[in-house]
């Protein structure tokens, strides 16, 4: 059975703990490993590995430190090299590619993103669980079969970005890159509908944006179009 557990989620900062029960990991590492710490009651000495999806700060923020705990950390080289992270902690991954994690098998998937060579993660285990992350995309372009559970970021909806652009709270520059850097609750669903989500326990909605998104009203429609448990984060 997989557990997750978010430790923050948005722009100031992205983190979560996933464990099956026998293997324990951290997607992104967005904190500092100071609260990553404080919030898993400073059990960290079980974590198997950190997967990173890409360069931005509000995702990659502790990877010096959480290697300097003795975790390895997982990234496109595209993403290393952007942020110089050198070392033995450091593993490079690529684009469907699978490996293996403790009892996770790891498959990376590109991403779309202005950012170099981001990464999603869909992750299997040994009790045929999936669970698919993906943030910080404006699109996927590939479809899942057996997925159990979904991490998936939903930043805005385009009649809030709008009306926020129409009065002047967001500059209209800002509605270009979101277009082509962040995933819409717009395109979450479009997603939803394309893909097998016979298996799904739980959907979880991550990056909300502060200005831009409406909690209540995402959760609501997901639920509604997929008739799933939907947690947002």
């Amino acid at each position: 059975m997989i557990e997750i557990k978010t430790l923050a989620s948005g722009s100031k900062g992205n983190c979560y703990h996933i464990t099956d029960g026998s293997t324990a990991l951290l997607i992104e590492a967005g904190i500092s490993f100071k609260e990553i710490r404080r919030k898993l009651d400073f059990q960290t000495s079980n974590i198997a590995g950190c997967l990173v999806s890409h360069e931005h700060q509000d995702h990659c923020k502790a990877v010096s430190d959480v290697m300097r705990a003795g975790i390895d950390v997982y990234m496109s080289e595209g993403t290393a090299s952007e942020i110089n992270a050198t070392g033995h902690r450091v593993q490079l991954v690529k684009s469907k590619q699978s490996f293996r994690l403790g009892t996770w098998t790891v498959l990376p998937f590109d991403v779309h993103h202005d950012v170099s060579e981001p990464l999603g993660f869909l992750l299997a285990n040994q009790a045929r669980d999936k669970l698919l992350f993906a943030s910080d995309t404006y699109y996927i372009k590939y479809k899942f079969k057996g997925l159990t559970h979904l991490l998936l970021e939903c930043n805005y909806s385009l009649d809030i970005l709008n009306e926020n652009i129409e009065i002047g709270r967001v500059h209209k520059a800002m509605k270009k890159r979101l277009l082509r850097s962040h995933f819409s609750l717009e395109n979450v669903k479009e997603f939803l509908r394309a893909n097998d989500l016979s298996r799904v326990q739980e959907i979880h909605l991550l990056h909300l944006s502060d200005t831009n998104s409406d909690e209540a009203r995402f959760k609501r429609e997901i639920q509604e179009l997929t008739g799933k448990l939907v947690y947002v984060s």
